[in-house]
C-alpha cells in the first residue's frame, strides 16, 4: 500500500493555494483528486506555486453556470468521499455546489470549505486575501519595529494560508474517521482568519489582562516585545567575516554555554567572574558586554568556518541565513527527501517540496506533473459511476469530538511539538503531557513575571500533566503502563534519545503493536544535522521566511561600528519571529492524523518523521520550488 488514501476520491472545487495544497497532500498519500475547473482553468494557476500544488491530480473543466455541467458535477459527487471548496458566501449555492445540495446527493460526503473570513460575520464577503486578513486580525502589528518607523509591517510568510491548509487536512481526516463510526459525512469549515490564531502567543492575552493587572504586566517585557528589544544572547543573529549572517537558536542555558565554548570564549566569558552567570544571571550591562564580545568574535571567521566549528561541537543550534531558493539545496532537506525533483513537460526540472511527513508503512508518493485545464474531462466523465460509500453495519451515534477515545502521550518541550499535541486535544483526544520532574517543561520557567507564562498557556492547553523521571526504573515502568493504553506518541528528542529513555518505536511497539509514533525535531532522522539541536529561529533563517520579512534594505551595506551590527541583529531578530513553531505545530497535528487514518485503514501503527525544516518549507510553499526561468 503506497498511501493511506488509495480508496478515497476527492473533488477539488477550490481556487488557489489553500485548497490546492490541501488536495495536493491528499493526492500525495494516494487519493484520486479530480480538480474541477472553469473553462480556461483555475485563476489560481497564475500563482507562483501552482506547478507544485497541481501535481498528482486529474483536471475536469465544467461551467457551473450551465445546468448540464452542474449535473455532471453532481454525478461525480455521488461517488466521491470528499469535496474541497473555497467559494465566497453565496457562490456555492448559486452553483448548486454547496454542502446542503451535495450532501443530499451523498450523505457520506465530507465537505471542506476554506474561506478567508468564515461563512458569516461582517467581513465574510471581504476578498479571501492573506494580506487583508493579516492586517485586520492584528498579525501585521506583531512586526512593529522590524523597520525603524511606527506602525505595523507586512507579514511576508502566509501563515494564515498554511494553518488553514493544515487545519483543512486534519479536519477532513477527522471527519472521515467519524464517518466510519457514525455512518454520515459532515461539513468541515476553516478560514485564513482562524488560521491566524495559533500565531498569537501574547497580544490577545496581554490586551485583556494588562488593564486588569497593570502592576504586573504594564512593564513586563514578556507580555509584549517592544520594537527596541534586542534578542536573547542565545537567539541573536551574528555577522561573520565574509558578511554572511548566522542565526543562533540556543534557548536553553547549556546550549548557550556550548556555543561560547565553540567560539573559544569559555575563558573570556564563562571563566570571567563578571560573566560567570551567563546567560540568565547577568545584569543588563554585563549582558550587553557579552553580546559585543560574541559579535566581535564571529567577525573573525567566515560563516562556513563557523558552521564547521558548530557542527563539530554538536550542541550548538546555528544556521547560515538563506533564501527559500537556497534552502531547496539544504543537505538535510535533501537527505530526508523533503525536497524532490520532478520533470515537467513545459518547465523542465522542478525542484519542489516532497511529502509532508515520512510515514514508514504507508509512505505515499509525490504525484506526476499537474494537468492542463480539462486534460482529463473526457476520461473522467466516461468512467463508470463510482459506487457511493456505504456505512459500516456497526455504525452508531457520532462522537462529540473527532478524536474522542484517542489517547496521545506527549514527550515534548517548548512550543512546536507541544502546541501540535494541544491541537489534537482540541479535536477531542486525551493528551497526557509527560514532563521532567525538575520543574516540568522548560517553557514554564522561561523568563520572569506573569507575561512569561503566556506561551505555556497555549502549549499546555487541552492536556493532563504527569511528571516522570524517564531515566529511573520506576519511571519507565509507569511510562510502559501509559503506552499500553495510548494510540499516539509525540516526542521531539534527537535521534537515539527515545531509545535510551525506553520510549523508542520498537520499545513502544512491543507494548502497543498499533502505536502511531511521531518524531518531531529540527532536521529529521537523516542528514548531517540529525543530531543537532534546533529551535524556531533555525527554520526561520534557513527556509527564507525571516529574510523575506526583513525586507530589501536588510542587511545594511556598510557596518562602520559594532552599533551598526547590533541594530542589524535587532532588525533581523524582529523579522525572525516565532511563526516557525506554530508552522510546525500545524503539521504535527496533520501528521498524527495521517497516522491515525492509516491505522484505521490497515490496522497497523508506524513510525512517522516530521522536521521543522520540512514543515516550514510548506509554510513558505509560495517560494519553495525552483525551475529554469522562475
Amino acid at each position: 500500500m503506497s498511501g493511506p488514501f488509495e480508496a478515497l476520491q476527492v473533488i477539488d472545487l477550490s481556487t488557489g493555494q489553500p485548497g490546492g495544497v490541501t488536495t495536493m497532500v491528499l493526492a500525495d498519500y494516494g487519493a484520486d483528486v479530480i480538480k474541477v475547473e472553469p473553462p480556461g482553468g483555475d485563476p489560481g494557476r497564475a500563482e507562483p506555486a501552482s506547478p507544485m500544488w497541481l501535481r498528482g491530480k486529474r483536471s475536469v473543466t465544467l461551467d457551473l453556470s450551465d445546468a448540464a455541467d452542474r449535473g455532471r458535477l453532481h454525478a461525480l459527487v455521488r461517488g466521491a468521499d470528499v469535496v474541497v471548496a473555497s467559494f465566497a458566501p453565496g457562490e456555492a449555492e448559486a452553483a448548486e455546489a454547496d454542502y446542503e445540495t451535495l450532501s443530499a446527493l451523498n450523505p457520506g460526503l465530507v465537505y471542506c470549505s476554506i474561506t478567508g473570513w468564515g461563512p458569516t460575520g461582517p467581513y465574510a464577503h471581504y476578498p479571501p486575501d492573506e494580506r487583508l486578513v493579516a492586517a485586520k486580525s492584528g498579525r501585521m502589528q506583531s512586526f512593529e519595529g522590524v523597520v525603524r518607523r511606527e506602525g505595523p509591517a507586512y507579514g511576508a510568510v502566509k501563515v494564515g494560508t498554511h494553518a488553514a491548509t493544515q487545519s483543512a487536512i486534519a479536519g477532513i481526516l477527522g471527519a472521515l474517521l467519524v464517518r466510519d463510526r457514525s455512518g454520515a459525512g459532515q461539513l468541515v469549515e476553516t478560514s485564513l482568519l482562524r488560521g491566524m490564531l495559533p500565531y498569537d502567543f501574547r497580544t490577545l492575552l496581554s490586551e485583556q489582562l494588562t488593564p486588569r493587572y497593570p502592576e504586573l504586566l504594564a512593564n513586563d517585557q514578556f507580555a509584549r516585545f517592544g520594537p527596541d528589544t534586542l534578542p536573547m544572547l542565545g537567539y541573536q543573529p551574528v555577522m561573520a567575516k565574509d558578511g554572511r549572517w548566522i542565526q543562533f537558536a540556543n534557548l536553553l542555558e547549556h546550549l548557550v554555554q556550548s556555543s561560547l565554548v565553540a567560539m573559544d570564549l569559555a575563558a573570556d566569558v564563562l571563566g570571567n567572574p563578571r560573566y560567570a552567570e551567563t546567560p540568565n544571571g547577568l545584569s543588563e550591562e554585563a549582558r550587553e558586554e557579552v553580546r559585543n564580545i560574541m559579535l566581535e568574535r564571529v567577525r573573525e571567521r567566515t560563516a562556513e568556518e563557523w558552521m564547521v566549528a558548530f557542527s563539530e561541537n554538536g550542541n550548538v543550534a546555528a544556521e547560515i541565513v538563506t533564501t527559500a531558493q537556497e534552502a531547496l539545496r539544504h543537505p538535510d532537506m535533501e537527505a530526508n527527501r523533503e525536497v524532490v525533483d520532478m520533470e515537467h513537460p513545459e518547465l523542465g526540472t522542478i525542484r519542489q517540496l516532497g511529502l509532508l511527513a515520512r510515514l514508514t508503512e504507508t509512505p505515499g508518493e509525490v504525484g506526476g506533473p499537474g494537468p492542463q485545464p480539462g486534460e482529463h474531462t473526457a476520461e473522467v466523465l466516461a468512467e463508470a459511476p463510482r459506487a457511493a460509500w456505504s456505512p459500516p453495519s456497526t455504525n452508531g451515534s457520532p462522537p462529540k469530538h473527532p478524536l474522542e477515545g484517542v489517547t496521545v502521550l506527549e514527550f515534548a518541550t517548548i512550543i512546536a511539538a507541544p502546541l501540535g499535541a494541544s491541537l489534537l486535544g482540541d479535536m477531542g483526544a486525551r493528551v497526557i503531557k509527560v514532563e521532567p520532574v525538575d520543574g516540568g517543561d522548560p517553557i514554564r520557567g522561561l523568563g520572569a513575571g506573569l507575561g512569561a507564562s503566556f506561551g505555556a498557556s497555549k502549549t499546555t492547553a487541552s492536556k493532563e500533566s504527569i511528571c516522570i523521571d524517564l531515566k529511573s526504573e520506576q519511571g519507565q515502568e509507569i511510562v510502559s503502563r501509559l503506552i499500553a493504553n495510548a494510540d499516539v506518541i509525540v516526542h521531539n528528542y534527537r535521534p537515539g534519545v527515545p531509545e535510551r529513555l525506553a520510549i523508542g518505536y520498537e520499545q513502544a511497539k512491543a507494548i502497543k503493536p498499533d502505536i502511531v509514533w511521531l518524531s518531531v525535531n529540527g532536521y529529521g532522522p537523516d542528514g548531517p544535522g540529525s543530531h543537532r539541536p534546533s529551535a524556531h529561529p533555525i527554520p526561520g533563517a534557513v527556509c527564507g521566511g525571516a529574510l523575506m520579512q526583513s525586507g530589501v534594505d536588510w542587511p545594511p551595506n556598510e557596518y562602520s561600528s559594532i552599533d551598526d551590527i547590533r541594530e542589524a541583529s535587532r532588525w533581523f531578530s524582529r523579522a525572525n519571529e516565532g511563526n516557525p513553531d506554530p508552522n510546525t505545530s500545524m503539521c504535527v497535528a496533520t501528521s498524527a492524523m495521517l497516522g491515525l487514518m492509516a491505522r484505521h485503514q490497515t490496522g497497523k501503527g508506524q513510525r512517522i518523521f516530521l522536521s521543522m525544516l520540512g514543515a516550514n518549507g510548506y509554510a513558505n510553499a509560495e517560494d519553495f520550488l525552483s525551475y529554469a526561468g522562475k
